[in-house]
């Protein structure tokens, strides 16, 4: 999984970063104010990238004193970050530059050549979009694009792939400004552009940002391995009955389990002990994600009085 994130982080990185010189070029050239938001959002998608790529190699580090479960949720972190920055910089700064060609509009020069960097910037993110969604595809497995997105633990990956979709709308909203502006004479439609970009990078911050808050603060394993992890304690003749399966992501692929069951009276703390360790060896093997389990010996809670 990290390797596939890995991967398209890079391709998206070197894309943008190649594609966002151009975007500046064609911008100075031209003086449209699409084109410099374009620019804009691909330095911000290029930084993002970095971040990313950062976030990643702080989470492989190994447990420490301070960290003794590790740096898994530097990933999250990295990823909540790169939302804000891209609603701080990229929606704001885009939003401001199409406010200020509405109130102060200029004409568009040279518009073959944006029409020129656009197209080329769509084939070459093209691919990056690409090259992001066939990584996407590979680790929702049987899910839906939705249901991925919102269950899903890797948030690198989504990032990506929301980070492209959006460059490539933003693209052809450009495209279409600059052709309108053009073709009408109204120099309005470059300004009302940079703000529709804008607006597409407010709205994908937002949604990245949602999805990251749960895994930041710990959010629990999907429901089918919470539900066969209760499954394989309740399946151990030992244990009378299961009382909770707490879970929580420590980073994509680190699961805390704390699990609290009523054993059967009587057995001595050798074999209570044994069973445990079992347990953990049978709940490992069947999810290798869970890295660490703890098992607690609790009797079934008496159920309430009916009020």
């Amino acid at each position: 999984m990290a390797g596939s994130s890995t991967k398209a982080i890079v391709a998206a990185l070197v894309g943008n970063a190649l594609i966002a010189v151009t975007k500046f070029t064609a911008a100075a050239v031209t003086g449209s104010s699409a084109m410099f938001s374009e620019g804009i959002h691909s330095v911000v998608d290029t930084g993002n990238q970095v971040l990313l790529l950062f976030g990643l190699r702080q989470a492989s580090k190994p447990p420490d004193q301070h960290f003794p479960f590790g740096h898994g949720k530097e990933v999250y972190f990295w990823s909540f970050v790169v939302a804000i920055i891209i609603f701080a910089l990229g929606a704001g700064v885009s939003i401001y530059e199409g406010v200020e060609a509405m109130r102060h509009p200029s004409p568009v020069e040279n518009a073959v050549v944006n029409y020129v960097v656009l197209c080329l910037a769509i084939l070459f993110e093209g691919f990056a979009w690409a090259f992001a969604f066939r990584e996407f595809n590979k680790s929702r497995g049987e899910l839906g694009y939705f249901e991925a997105v919102r269950k899903g633990k890797d948030p690198t990956m989504f990032v990506v792939l929301f980070e492209d979709t959006a460059a490539m709308l933003g693209l052809l909203v450009a495209l279409a400004g600059i052709a309108l502006a053009q073709t009408t004479g109204n120099l309005y439609f470059d300004g009302l552009a940079s703000i529709a970009i804008g607006a597409i990078l407010a709205v994908t911050a937002a949604w990245l940002a949602y999805e990251t808050k749960g895994l930041l603060i710990g959010e629990s394993a999907n429901r089918p391995v919470v539900e066969g992890i209760r499954r394989l304690a309740r399946a151990r003749s030992e244990i009378v009955y299961v009382n909770e399966v707490l879970t929580m992501h420590m980073g994509p692929a680190f699961i805390l389990v704390n699990l609290s069951a009523d054993f059967k009276d009587g057995l001595p703390a050798g074999q209570i002990e044994r069973t445990i360790a079992a347990l953990d060896r049978q709940i490992k093997r069947e999810y290798p994600e869970v890295q660490r389990v703890f098992v607690e010996a609790e009797s079934k809670p008496a159920p309430q009085p009916q009020a």
